[in-house]
């Protein structure tokens, strides 16, 4: 299986995703050139993550027949202080 998505710059700091027929919208806030019209990308690394484990969590609970009243997330990513910025610890709380 391969996953490919194509990626258009619109100007100044915003590109526009598109995967599987979906556009995402990245930019930057104003005091880096941007306009602010979607979220920087590096979250998105953790909004994949976190739909990626939550849906194989969902389908492990599907098949033990198993019907929380709620799911909710929280993934935090920590940040190296020097360039490159990097995530130097990612940590996910599932709560049921």
């Amino acid at each position: 299986m391969v996953h490919e998505i194509d990626v258009q710059w619109m100007g100044k700091m915003q590109f526009n995703a598109l995967v599987d027929g979906h556009t995402i919208v990245m930019d930057a806030p104003g005091k880096v050139g941007g306009e602010d019209n979607g979220p920087i990308p590096k979250p998105l690394i953790l909004t994949a993550l976190a739909g990626c484990t939550g849906m194989d969590i969902a389908a492990i609970l599907r098949k033990a027949n198993k019907n929380p009243a709620n799911f909710d997330m929280k993934v935090t990513g920590e940040i190296s202080q020097r360039t490159p910025l990097q995530y130097i610890a990612i940590h996910v709380v599932y709560d049921f």
